[in-house]
């Protein structure tokens, strides 16, 4: 079964850090949920520190666009 991801899809491709993780903060501003699609090197490992430092989730995820990053709140799950 595939989760459907409701959020707003920023392209950050070309962008070095740390432009990728300012576009992030900006537009978690407006939105609960972001994927982020970012080919610098480092944003992965920015993307995740920006995330556990506002207490959200970073994953990891496929789009047209090629790898990104699902970040939105942590959810707790049900037993």
């Amino acid at each position: 079964m595939t989760k459907s991801i409701d959020a707003l899809l920023i392209d950050a491709r070309g962008l070095h850090c740390p432009w990728p993780v300012l576009r992030a903060a900006k537009a978690l501003r407006t939105a609960e949920t972001i994927i982020i699609v970012a080919d610098d090197p480092i944003a992965p490992a920015e993307l995740q520190a920006f995330a556990t430092e506002r207490g959200l989730m970073c994953d990891r995820v496929n789009t047209a666009l090629g790898a990104g990053y699902h970040i939105a709140p942590k959810r707790c799950e049900a037993l």
